[in-house]
């Protein structure tokens, strides 16, 4: 009689929405074991997960030191911090995590989704090296950039003869995110058109995309030549009252960035990112009654249309699907990446990341 296989152990970093839906997901799963949970503010040091997450008590105290979570001995962490200056933070995070031969999934750094097109050849290296070391995987993936903006449009493409241009593109109403540097600095809501936000720094958009549309060329076999980035921003007429604050009247309410990828002389890969803090801004814009909604459009042979929808309609949901799917493009991915052979995956490294025990009470 063979031995029980015992839950592996887990360790969510971060309890903002991304990370709660993580902590309650990895909480209800019998393979899957929560034994801790990262914090970075002192406050939350030792209170109870569930409660951080909004959620029953788990028994499970917050901890505030990587050497301690190193000590817990996870198999795996699941990294759902935050911030303007993601990488920066995460990626020593990353290291010293790998180097002590944990599997990491995080739905942070986005631009590691596909590391072969990582911005930062320097910091790569840094990655695979510890995870050599330690013998552990790393995974990034998400909803956008990640399964929306390729899985799924690859998915589609394999009714494809012939493809003139793929184009993948997310609506959505991001009133719930509660960040507000992010918001503000980054993307330049609540802010005259004149400020100069970190989206609009040269090459910061063709970087922050870059990682997606080399993996769908890659996957389809055929050569980006260069990336094309482009910024557009309305102003709301109104006050907008969203999770970080007041988006006074005259200043950024919707925020619209493009970057194309060049195969054979012409913008054949194109992701579209579509935000908006009210419906009512931007109305000329494509719009959506839901909390987001993903859209595929291939020009070719045949022409495919496709559209998903994450949350309610009216988006009574308030961002919630967008972050749930998010975070269980990672968590589901865990057992996956554990079984995986040591080093920076992709998601053209696993098979479908498929959920287990999704239809227990």
């Amino acid at each position: 009689m063979s031995a029980p296989v015992r839950p592996l152990r887990i360790m969510v970093w971060s309890t903002g929405g991304v990370g709660s839906v993580a902590i309650d997901a990895v909480s209800r799963r019998p393979d899957l074991e929560l034994v801790g949970v990262w914090v970075h503010t002192q406050d939350k040091v030792g209170r109870d997960a569930g409660t951080l997450a909004g959620l029953d008590p788990l028994g499970v105290a917050a901890i505030g030191d990587a050497e301690a979570l190193i000590a817990l001995k996870p198999d795996c962490v699941v990294y759902a911090a935050s911030g303007p200056e993601r990488d920066a933070g995460a990626v020593p995070d990353y290291v010293r995590l790998l180097e002590a031969g944990i599997n990491v999934v995080s739905t942070t750094s986005t631009s590691l989704i596909y590391p072969p097109a990582y911005y930062s050849v320097e910091w790569r290296d840094q990655l695979a090296a510890a995870a050599k070391s330690g013998d552990a995987s790393f995974y990034a993936s998400g909803i956008f950039p990640g399964f929306a903006s390729d899985q799924l449009a690859l998915l589609l493409a394999t009714q494809s003869k012939m493809i003139h241009c793929l184009k993948v593109t997310e609506v959505a109403l991001n009133d719930h995110y509660p960040v507000a540097d992010v918001m503000m600095d980054g993307m330049g809501f609540a802010r005259p058109l004149d400020f100069e936000p970190m989206l609009k720094t040269p090459g910061f958009i063709e970087m922050a995309w870059k990682a997606p549309i080399h993996l769908m060329a890659d996957a389809l076999g055929v050569e980006v030549s260069e990336i094309r980035g482009t910024l557009d921003r309305r102003t709301t007429d109104r006050d907008i009252e969203v999770a970080f604050g007041t988006i006074p009247a005259g200043t950024c309410g919707a925020v619209c960035t493009r970057a194309a990828g060049v195969v054979n002389g012409r913008e054949a890969i194109v992701i579209e990112h579509i935000i908006r803090m009210s419906r009512d801004v931007a109305p000329d814009w494509p719009t959506s009654e839901f909390d987001a909604t993903y859209r595929v459009d291939i020009e070719g042979d045949p022409d495919i249309h496709c559209a998903m929808n994450l949350g309610d309609a009216e988006g009574h949901g308030a961002g919630r699907a967008a972050m749930a799917a998010t975070a269980m493009r990672v968590v589901n991915a865990i057992p996956f990446v554990v079984e995986a052979p040591a080093g920076l995956l992709s998601s053209l490294d696993l098979p479908n990341t498929l959920p287990r025990h999704a239809f227990d009470d």
